[in-house]
């Protein structure tokens, strides 16, 4: 899969641990890129298209060991090339800009730092599914976890729906706490690619923050 080329859109994805605000941020986002006149498509992983959706409920829901680390981002990974071939890929080649809530961070940060997965085996993974495809840009929303987890739950509750997809919400404090320094220092090592964004702020002053860094990393042709 060709990832140059005058034509071809951006992909733009958000990371975090739970409650950051992942996906009122990607709709904000998405809403002011398009007032800019652009061609937005947002999607979400796992998910994303028809097969990966289904994987998806494999994952977010049920018990908390339901799965280990090494099926985990298995399945992972086949949602994630599903999702590339049926949707991402695709739209980045007709011009539009895709917005990704979750990629492939996620997979190093949950199932790598949080289930101590290694990470060789992970990027193993990734060179099969993705090669050597990557995010232009990658917005990691940060707050402390008892925050997020809070956040998170106050969603759930609001929601009514018995918490269907509370799987990773459920795992420990310890887990969570590993995830945030492992989205952290993958911002660390990634800085060319990855921007680290307050989400305890107000959610207009993170959606600021947000469009002031897309606009200064991947300005508007």
């Amino acid at each position: 899969m060709a990832a140059t080329g005058p034509a071809r859109g951006r992909f733009i994805t958000m990371e975090g641990g739970e409650g950051a605000g992942k996906s009122t941020q990607l709709r904000l986002l998405a809403e002011a890129l398009r007032e800019d006149g652009l061609m937005v498509v947002t999607t979400r992983e796992p998910g994303g298209s028809p097969g990966a959706e289904a994987i998806r409920a494999l994952l977010v829901s049920g018990e908390t060991e339901r799965w280990d680390g090494v099926t985990e981002a298995l399945l992972h990974f086949a949602a994630r090339r599903d999702h590339l071939v049926r949707t991402v890929w695709p739209a980045l080649e007709r011009g539009h800009w895709v917005l990704c809530d979750r990629f492939a961070d996620s997979t190093l940060a949950y199932q790598g730092f949080g289930h101590g997965l290694d990470p060789e085996v992970i990027a193993s993974l990734y060179r099969v599914a993705v090669g050597h495809f990557a995010p232009d840009l990658t917005l990691v929303l940060d707050l402390p976890v008892e925050d997020g987890l809070k956040r998170a739950g106050s969603r759930g509750s609001a929601g009514g729906g018995g918490g269907a997809e509370d799987r990773y919400e459920r795992m420990g404090l310890g887990f969570h706490q590993r995830l945030r320094q492992g989205f952290l220092g993958i911002a660390a090592a990634n800085p060319m690619r990855c921007a680290v964004i307050d989400a305890a702020a107000s959610p207009g002053k993170v959606h600021d923050d947000i469009l002031a860094t897309v606009r200064a990393r991947l300005p508007v042709p």
